[in-house]
């Protein structure tokens, strides 16, 4: 998506994921391009962040951003690539999905996707360091977050309104009384 009226200035590109350790629902991965001296005080690695702070953050990083795309990887699709795969081709997915082909993209993390004719480069700990990798976190999680929280309608005895996919006490407990869901990575222990 692209926000602003743009000249041919080099842009860099965050990009980061969220949902990587959950038993249930995609892995997300957003891309951002904020506009040069962006600032936020609060902008930060999404898990440093309440829920609140991150749903406040989410229409600003939108309203500002440059370009942002978000991509989701399903459990089927995650199940046959492994979690490392899938992570890196959300990444890959909502890179493409810019309208803007950045200078340089720089990943959160010590592993990175190729994409052809495209400067990536990991940054360890990137989202507390790097605004645009911050934003990308952001708006990964509260993606994520948005969308499993809507499944947890369909599925409430798994209570992902409240854990989002992760492997809660009250999440195993509801697995082991119910069993799966199409929802769920078959290929994650305890599943």
């Amino acid at each position: 998506m692209l926000k602003h009226s743009v000249t041919n200035e080099k842009f860099e590109c965050g990009t980061d994921e969220a949902g990587r350790g959950c038993l249930a629902g995609p892995v997300t991965a957003a891309a951002v391009i904020l506009p040069k001296g962006f600032k936020n005080k609060w902008l930060n690695d999404s898990k440093q962040l309440s829920h609140n702070r991150r749903t406040e953050l989410r229409p600003i990083i939108e309203a500002q951003a440059i370009g942002f795309g978000v991509a989701h990887i399903y459990p089927e699709e995650i199940d046959k690539i492994n979690i490392l795969n899938a992570s890196l081709l959300a990444m890959k997915r909502s890179i493409l999905k810019l309208k803007l082909k950045p200078k340089i993209v720089k990943v959160d993390g010590n592993k990175k996707p190729y994409i052809n004719n495209l400067k990536i480069k990991s940054v360890v700990s990137g989202d507390q360091k790097i605004p645009e990798i911050s934003a990308a976190s952001i708006l990964a999680k509260v993606s994520r977050d948005r969308l499993i929280k809507k499944m947890s309608k369909k599925f409430k005895a798994y209570l992902w309104d409240k854990n989002v996919g992760y492997g809660t006490r009250d999440h195993l407990l509801a697995i082991k009384k119910f069993g799966i869901t199409k929802h769920h990575r078959k290929t994650f222990k305890p599943i």
